[in-house]
């Protein structure tokens, strides 16, 4: 098991603001493993299981990543970090990608120069109450207290939710999910609103799951996905890619189970350009010619990676919605392997 460090803004502070614009994947392989910044502990996404051992939807696409250049899915030091501090970790060069259920946006991806290389869960803004509050529509909470994370996206939906529908409120900012949720739990706030996915993984974290309500309202777009620093394409294309290895695989009916098989070669030639019986598109990575084999290998597709962290039999319940194939009425697509 590798290496887990949570940055502080002290610690942020202390290390060199010159991150390299260009090369990251030579310095990820020089140092033998991928620093990936996570979630402070986001169940379902990433957090810590009881041997110490991160675990989550995010976490996977991370491990992917350590299978892909490394054939080892364990070559990854996970670095959790708080909404406030993460893109500062990113620029500063102290992770090399965040898988941080972060919402592509214009200034992110513009003022703040990071790159967003693809959408891993298309998500939405919800709200959480506790039942005894009584309410069933987040248009019911007028003069409510609100917990907001700073940094985030959802400070400025929730104003405009409220703004929109006449409303009052209080907010509570708050530093990151942990905090959030101490104070949520213990009634410092009457509501706690971030991403339905992440509220999801909130709720089944929580002492009594099943005294809290997620209101039905969705009042944003949220498409998450990874995100890299501006200016390196090569680093940027083995993160795009292996993220799109996984999707394709599904689409494709490859799964952990038979990859290897159909790695030998098939009958259907986008199968085995993508797994390297024909072409050589790892190489043009500067990977292993099977990378997309290891990363499958490891984690499965994305359909195997969503059921098994996130998905309806796990404790955090999702349906698979937006986070369908295109296929079966959802938006989950990869561009072509040729």
């Amino acid at each position: 098991m590798k290496k887990s460090v949570i940055f502080g803004a002290a610690a942020i502070a202390s290390v060199s603001a010159m991150a390299a614009a260009a090369g990251t994947l030579d310095d990820v392989k020089a140092r033998g493993k991928i620093n990936c910044g996570v979630t402070e502990g986001t169940l379902g996404f990433s957090s810590r299981d009881s041997t110490g051992r991160h675990q989550g939807f995010d976490v996977e696409f991370c491990r992917a990543l350590g299978a892909a250049i490394f054939d080892d899915a364990d070559a990854v030091e996970y670095v959790e970090l708080s909404s406030k501090n993460r893109f500062t970790a990113l620029s500063a060069g102290q992770v090399d990608v965040l898988y941080r259920t972060t919402t592509w946006t214009f200034s992110r991806d513009v003022d703040l120069k990071t790159s967003f290389v693809g959408i891993n869960y298309y998500d939405g803004q919800g709200f959480m109450v506790p039942k005894e509050l009584g309410v069933a529509s987040a248009k019911e909470l007028e003069g409510a207290t609100v917990c907001i994370e700073t940094g985030t996206t959802t400070e400025l939906n929730l104003a405009d939710f409220f703004r929109a529908n006449s409303m009052e409120y209080t907010p509570l900012p708050v530093g990151g999910t942990t905090e959030a949720k101490a104070l949520f739990e213990e009634g410092a706030c009457d509501v706690y609103t971030t991403d339905a996915s992440a509220l999801a993984g909130v709720r089944a974290s929580l002492k009594d799951p099943s005294a809290y309500l997620i209101l039905p309202e969705i009042v944003s777009k949220e498409p998450l996905g990874p995100t890299v620093r501006h200016g390196d394409n090569e680093w940027e294309d083995v993160v795009r890619w292996t993220q799109n290895s996984l999707v394709a695989a599904e689409e494709l009916g490859v799964t952990s189970a038979n990859v290897a098989e159909l790695a030998a070669g098939t009958d259907n030639p986008s199968i085995n350009r993508m797994l390297g019986a024909e072409g050589n598109l790892c190489e043009m990575l500067t990977l292993a010619p099977d990378c997309f084999v290891k990363a499958i290998a490891a984690t499965g597709n994305y359909g195997e990676i969503f059921e098994k962290t996130i998905g309806e039999s796990t404790p955090i319940g999702l349906a698979r919605g937006l986070n369908a194939l295109w296929t079966e009425g959802g938006l989950q697509y990869s561009p072509p392997f040729r």
